[in-house]
C-alpha cells in the first residue's frame, strides 16, 4: 500500500474516533474513488496478462503515489466547480460543505505552485514551443501539465496561456 493511501486510510480511522462527519464522509469517498481506480487497472492488467495469478495481478494494480494524486486532484476539482455552481445559485450552506471537503483533501495534494510561479513556466513553456497564437494552446498545454500535474489549477494554467497567447 502506497505511503499516501496509508495515510488517507489512517486519517479517516482518526475522523471516525473523533466523530468528525464531515473528514469521515469525505476520506470515504476518497478511499472508495481510489478503490475504484484500482479495480478499473486491475481489470486492464487481467486483460493483459490472462496467465498471471491473481496475487500478481492485484499487486501491479495498486495505485502509484502519483495516480493516487491524480485521484485526489479529480475530486478537489469536483469540488471547486461544484462551489461555484453552488455560489452562482445562492446555496451557501452547499458551497460551505464543499469548501470544508475541499480543505480536507488539499491536504492531500502537493504543495501549490504559486500563480507567478505558474506564469515563469507558461513562458518558458511558450518560448520552447514557438508559440504564438491562441490555436497552439495545445501544444503549450501539452508542455506544461506534466510538470504542474497535481501542483496547480488546470483551469488556472489554461487562463494563463490564454492570456499570454492572446493578442495584445
Amino acid at each position: 500500500m502506497s505511503d499516501l493511501k496509508q495515510k488517507i486510510q489512517q486519517d479517516l480511522n482518526q475522523a471516525i474516533k473523533k466523530n468528525e462527519e464531515t473528514g469521515r464522509s469525505t476520506l470515504r469517498y476518497l478511499l472508495s474513488a481510489i478503490l475504484g481506480k484500482e479495480k478499473e487497472k486491475r481489470y486492464k492488467i487481467s486483460k493483459e496478462l490472462k496467465a498471471a495469478k491473481e496475487s500478481e495481478i492485484i499487486e501491479k494494480s495498486q495505485l502509484t503515489e502519483e495516480e493516487i494524486i491524480d485521484v485526489v486532484s479529480s475530486e478537489v476539482k469536483k469540488r471547486r466547480e461544484a462551489i461555484a455552481a453552488f455560489e452562482k445559485g445562492r446555496r451557501e450552506d452547499l458551497a460551505q460543505k464543499e469548501k470544508s471537503e475541499l480543505e480536507i483533501l488539499s491536504k492531500y495534494l502537493p504543495e501549490q505552485l504559486s500563480e507567478e510561479k505558474i506564469r515563469d513556466i507558461v513562458k518558458a513553456a511558450v518560448e520552447k514551443t514557438g508559440a504564438s497564437q491562441i490555436k497552439d494552446m495545445g501544444k503549450v498545454m501539452a508542455a506544461i501539465m506534466p510538470r504542474v500535474k497535481g501542483k496547480a489549477d488546470g483551469s488556472l494554467v489554461s487562463k494563463i496561456v490564454k492570456e499570454l497567447l492572446s493578442p495584445k
